[in-house]
């Protein structure tokens, strides 16, 4: 009985012992159960604890930087970059809507995110992001969310893309959509509390959807942005004064080259072209001195309208000053340009002006990537191409050529025009009207040019020298061609040749007269400004000329002597071009077969008996050798 009794107990206690292990197994899942729902409460809790500090550090941070000293626009920028960066959307933009009234509003960007998905986007469109205007369309969601002052998401990421680029095929559209790697986009609006100004800021995220905290920060932030639009107004205003020509409206000098150099950049990443097209109001002085300076205002004013009319929203147009205008186009190749120029001349010459009647100008047009690579010749060219414009008749558009289709002949003839409009050398007006009046009878390149050029330097020459003989310079082209080929140079050397022939001495019309012309012998002083023409020649009058820059070196070394006794450099041998030391030695042999105010001319045979005694010292002994026989056996006068 008590085995049964004590068995009976144990069998109870091991029921207890059971009963109490399963109880406790149970609360330990429970507890279990709570822990994982407690640490995901506290996962969560830290989370937005860290958005919430995240949240606080970056409203500070703009708060800093908006009582800080530094430039709006910089400010700006760091804000997106915070967005961007520190609080991990894609993409991040600032848009402003201009001209809300009109018919053709549009968003202009305050400030972007880099993105290179997106660059790749506009760079596909040709355009760029600071110039771009963004359409606004009234019934579309961010005019939903500006007018509704509340936040708006969409996962459409390609109707975005369409809206913002209305001439993309939906199949690109999806495309970009992709390559952003976005899932959301968000427009958070930004509205003035007077209603002066409406702009938004534009977010793309990889999540799927933002969560009341995320649009409570947003929210938050663009508080905050709205101040700093307020300021952006006014810094704008103070902006647009600085970048903008006050007379006409358009973009002045300073703000037309850097935004060449910007596209010359895109353009050379992308292998597209942009063309230039350089205007200059016809007759403005006559306008003037004829009806007063108010009507000339009046035909500038009457160009700058002209150019806003027809240009394009991506075109920069600027006026540069005085009557020039220059007119960017991003894009387009030459054929396109000048198309467009002749649409904007004909504008030009169809306006009716109060008291003057009607105006015109004169056009030229280069094209970036097919007349040059290199921005400082691109406008080189298009001024050069504008003033054949001006030459060849005015009220005409005229395109750059290639190097490759440029003969010497054009090139001189261009040369002397720029050095003329730009009076790059102090002629006088009669000289002036007489020279201009023979490159404007030069109307194809052909046989007689040569002449015409020549009777220009033998105009320019007797400013200076009154000695100087009608026909010399056609003889000394003659004579150093004649040597070149002797020497066996080639057609391009040649070709140099000639225009440095042309042009080598232009640098004596900067020497006062009196020096020039002295009879009595030189002081070193008055030695020394003698010795610096070739200098002023190649760096002051020539250097900015594009056209010519590889004849600059011959110019500035045709006073080196073989020896090393010459100037401006004390070159010798074979440091001095074939070509410079050609030029010394025709220009030697003329200069003392010619009357001088000091002396009288020598003789032929005494010329070439002091060329040989300075064989080897101021000139190649077999330059000399060839240059003795052309002159004794062939017909050179």
């Amino acid at each position: 009985m008590n085995i049964f009794s004590g068995l009976k107990d144990f069998l109870g206690q091991i029921n207890n012992l059971d009963g109490a292990i399963s109880n406790k197994g149970r609360d330990l899942a429970e507890v279990y159960a709570k822990n994982i729902v407690l640490e995901e409460e506290i996962a969560a809790r830290t989370k937005e604890l860290e958005q919430a500090n995240q949240t606080i550090l970056t409203l500070n941070s703009v708060w800093e930087m908006m009582n800080s000293s530094q430039p709006l626009s910089s400010m700006l920028n760091k804000i997106v970059s915070i967005l961007h960066e520190d609080m991990g959307y894609r993409f991040v933009a600032i848009l402003k809507l201009m001209d809300e009234e009109s018919s053709s509003p549009y968003f202009s960007t305050m400030s972007v995110s880099a993105n290179s998905q997106v660059d790749k986007l506009y760079d596909a469109m040709g355009v760029s992001r600071e110039t771009y205007k963004i359409p606004y369309i009234r019934n579309s969601i961010i005019a939903r969310a500006m007018n509704e002052k509340q936040i708006y998401s969409t996962p459409d990421i390609s109707g975005v893309i369409g809206m913002f680029f209305p001439s993309l095929t939906p199949e690109q559209c999806e495309e970009y959509a992709m390559m952003t790697q976005s899932k959301i986009f968000s427009i958070v609006p930004l509205v003035g509390k007077q209603g002066e100004y409406k702009a938004c800021v534009l977010v793309t995220s990889d999540r799927n959807d933002i969560t009341d905290t995320e649009s409570n920060f947003l929210t938050l932030y663009a508080n905050q942005i709205e101040l700093a639009i307020v300021v952006a107004n006014l810094f704008e205003e103070v902006q647009k004064q600085a970048i903008t020509d006050p007379l006409t409206g358009l973009y002045n000098r300073r703000y037309f080259e850097d935004s060449i150099i910007k596209e010359a950049e895109r353009s050379l990443r992308l292998k597209q072209p942009f063309s230039l097209i350089a205007m200059d109001l016809d007759f403005l002085k006559k306008i003037n001195d004829t009806y007063g300076h108010q009507y000339g205002d009046l035909a500038i004013k009457t160009i700058a309208n002209v150019l806003k009319t027809e240009a394009r929203s991506i075109d920069i147009a600027a006026r540069l000053g005085g009557e020039e205008f220059d007119l960017m186009l991003p894009g387009i190749d030459s054929r396109g340009a000048q198309i467009a120029a002749e649409r904007i001349r004909k504008a030009i010459e169809s306006q009716k002006l109060e008291t003057i009647g009607g105006i015109t100008a004169s056009i030229g047009v280069a094209t970036f990537l097919e007349h040059s690579d290199r921005v400082d010749e691109l406008v080189e060219l298009a001024d050069q191409a504008m003033y054949k414009a001006k030459i060849s008749g005015r009220n005409q558009v005229q395109v750059a050529q290639r190097d490759s289709e440029i003969n010497w002949q054009q090139i001189a003839v261009e040369t002397f025009t720029d050095i003329l409009v730009k009076k790059r050398i102090p002629v006088s007006d009669e000289l002036a009207a007489a020279i201009e009046e023979k490159l404007n009878a030069i109307k194809n390149i052909d046989k007689n040019s040569k002449d015409t050029l020549s009777s220009i330097v033998d105009m320019l020459s007797q400013t200076y020298n009154q000695m100087y003989k009608t026909g010399t310079t056609k003889s000394k082209l003659i004579l150093a061609v004649m040597l070149a080929k002797r020497l066996d140079l080639s057609t391009e050397e040649i070709n140099k040749l000639r225009l440095a022939i042309l042009l080598y001495d232009i640098g004596n019309i900067m020497i006062p007269e009196e020096i020039f012309n002295k009879k009595e012998p030189l002081t070193e002083k008055e030695r020394l400004i003698i010795k610096q023409h070739p200098v002023i020649a190649a760096r002051e009058i020539l250097k900015p000329i594009s056209n010519i820059q590889d004849i600059i070196p011959i110019i500035e070394s045709h006073h080196e002597n073989w020896d090393g006794n010459g100037y401006p450099e004390n070159k010798s041998g074979g440091d001095i071009p074939i070509t410079s030391q050609i030029v010394l030695l025709v220009d030697s042999f003329y200069a003392m077969t010619q009357d001088r105010p000091y002396r009288q001319a020598y003789t032929v045979d005494e010329v070439l008996e002091i060329i040989n005694e300075q064989s080897g010292k101021r000139w190649n002994e077999q330059l000399v050798k060839d240059f003795v026989y052309i002159i004794k056996n062939e017909n050179t006068r």
